[in-house]
């Protein structure tokens, strides 16, 4: 299962904005998207509740992991999405 480490760029984290976007896009992927801050503590990221129950600040880095096809693309596109400050500005799109 590929898993890349990615360093959130919203300066207060992963709150209700970042969450919905983060989400939105895990949820256009073929396979399952896993978020955390350790390989053993893994949520799913289609789950707002459970990416903000994460507690996630700006600044740190987290895991991401993919499944199924397409599995490294969407890592790419996930993890450029939350390498951004998401309360700046619009996102890029992918």
């Amino acid at each position: 299962m590929p898993s890349t480490r990615v360093t959130i760029g919203s300066p207060v984290g992963l709150h209700a904005r970042p969450a919905r976007l983060l989400v939105e896009a895990a949820g256009r992927q073929a396979g399952p998207i896993r978020i955390g801050r350790s390989e053993d503590a893994l949520v799913n990221a289609t789950s707002i509740l459970a990416v903000m129950s994460l507690g996630v600040k700006g600044g740190e880095e987290v895991v991401l992991t993919a499944e199924g096809d397409g599995a490294e693309t969407a890592l790419e596109e996930i993890a450029a999405l939350l390498a951004q400050d998401l309360d700046a500005s619009t996102p890029a799109q992918n």
